[in-house]
């Protein structure tokens, strides 16, 4: 499901009504919701066929100030601001993301995943930029079961795919929303990611909520929030979840839950419940290793 300029400036002049962006009322009756190209076009300062390319994706070498202009007009946030550099100047961020990331290949996700098992009371995820999960420690295989997630796991196919996702997050619909604008997001930074377009295809074919959502064209950074989990063991456990960034790996992220106060207790006993259950198979197990050795 392609992202385009065009597709996501209709989107956000749509939302902008003429009495907001400081026009004089108009007696004749509006076709469209929002503003017209020509108003957007008056209120950035730059020609109508100017502005007509930019939604055409014609101006590859469009300024800076046109896009701050532009921007303003339509109150885009700091991150729908940066998501409409991206869409614009596709070929330069491109190669400015690929600069940057050069060497970060050499940093192995080995330290990641230590540090991630020392958080052994807190459950938290290690994310790629395309948010699949690459390691999940103890206690976040103990809220979210991630084993069982059939292979690759991924954290928008599990949400949107899964068929007990809806009734396993109690704030299903937030953290449906959250996701599919940060998934937007990322297709701006990584136009040319045939793997990321490949699942957001997937997602759209088979999800009818995730085309509603997608359709709504908004763009987030997902950095904090709540996740309420509905857990058969211990019931709802509330987390308020800290997507942390890594700046030896700007394609990875750290994602951890902070136990709610109400939830502590909750999810001491789970934790406690689950590690002795490893340890009770593991004693089982090891009188069956040793016998299958002699």
């Amino acid at each position: 499901m392609e992202t385009t300029i065009g597709e996501f400036l209709r989107i956000r002049r749509g939302r902008i009504s003429p009495e907001r962006a400081g026009l004089p009322p108009s007696h004749t009756r509006r076709r469209v919701p929002g503003l017209r190209r020509e108003e957007v076009a008056l209120l950035a300062g730059v020609s109508p066929d100017y502005y007509v390319r930019l939604e055409q994706g014609r101006t590859p070498h469009v300024s800076d100030q046109v896009l701050t202009a532009v921007a303003e007009t339509l109150s885009l946030s700091d991150t729908e601001a940066e998501h409409l550099r991206n869409l614009a100047r596709p070929a330069r961020e491109t190669a400015a993301a690929k600069e940057a990331g050069k060497g970060s290949g050499t940093v192995p996700d080995e330290p990641l995943v230590r540090l991630l098992h020392t958080m052994t009371g807190t459950p938290a995820l290690l994310l790629d930029d395309r948010l699949d999960i690459i390691a999940a420690n103890s206690a976040a295989e103990a809220v979210f079961d991630v084993a069982s997630m059939p292979k690759p796991r991924n954290a928008a196919r599990q949400l949107f795919l899964h068929p007990e996702a809806r009734s396993r997050y109690a704030n299903w619909d937030a953290i449906a929303a959250e996701t599919v604008a940060q998934l937007r997001l990322l297709t701006g930074r990584r136009p040319d990611d045939t793997r990321l377009a490949a699942l957001i295809g997937e997602l759209a074919i088979r999800s009818e909520p995730f085309r509603i959502l997608w359709a709504t064209g908004d763009v987030r950074e997902k950095r904090l929030g709540v996740a309420r989990i509905v857990h058969p063991a211990v019931g709802t456990l509330s987390f308020d979840y800290h997507a942390l960034s890594v700046p030896a790996r700007p394609d990875r992220t750290l994602l951890t839950y902070l136990p709610q106060p109400e939830s502590a207790e909750a999810l001491g006993i789970l934790l406690s419940w689950t590690a002795h259950q490893s340890t009770a198979a593991e004693q089982t197990s090891g009188p069956a290793r040793r016998a299958t050795d002699h």
